[in-house]
């Protein structure tokens, strides 16, 4: 795919939803810095962003499920009916991944956000229609979810799937877009023509 292939594939005045990937500050003493938290999120909807907490720019990987709740309870006190996204992350758990993020997603769900899926090392290098198979189930029953491709060199359970891969997920009813983080610039140039 080169530039004019990608040129001849836009769709002027389609709405695009802005969303950000909040930083969640800390204290010196190591607690979540709640005030400025919400003062982030502030700004996002100020500026016309969905905000998205538990994300890998939040430390998802590194937060205990507890902090996780947290910021979850943070974020719809401060949405007050407002839309956020929040990371459905279940890598390092057992059992099925479907069920597994199912769970998150009713968890985020509880809070009023929308999910977006965190991959899982568990589905590295499996077929096209087994991840697919794994988002469609978990997203079942949900109206609006986003996945998320993820370098490895931002997280190790990340991959940069195969475009077919990245098709099928995109033709899951409930997904209904996705964040991509690969620091390829042609890559994202061919993902945001898909």
């Amino acid at each position: 795919m080169n530039l004019a292939d990608i040129h001849a594939r836009r769709r002027p005045g389609r709405r695009v939803a802005g969303m950000a990937a909040l930083l969640l500050p800390f204290t010196e003493r190591g607690d979540i810095a709640e005030d400025a938290y919400a003062q982030c999120l502030q700004e996002a909807w100020d500026a016309g962003l969905t905000p998205a907490v538990n994300m890998d720019t939040g430390y998802v990987n590194l937060l205990t499920d507890a902090e996780q709740e947290r910021v979850l309870n943070l974020a719809r006190q401060a949405a007050a009916g407002r839309p956020f996204v929040a990371g459905a992350y279940i890598e390092g758990r057992e059992g099925d991944m479907a069920d597994l993020y199912r769970r998150e997603i009713a968890r985020i769900a509880e809070h009023g956000g929308t999910p977006i899926f965190f991959q899982t090392a568990r589905l590295h290098g499996a077929s096209p229609g087994q991840v697919a198979g794994v988002y469609a189930r978990a997203s079942a029953e949900v109206e609006t979810a986003y996945a998320f491709e993820l370098g490895r060199m931002f997280a190790p359970n990340g991959e940069i799937w195969a475009d077919e891969v990245f098709e099928r997920i995109l033709e899951i009813p409930q997904i209904k877009g996705m964040k991509h983080s690969s620091l390829d610039r042609v890559r994202e140039l061919e993902r945001l023509a898909t």
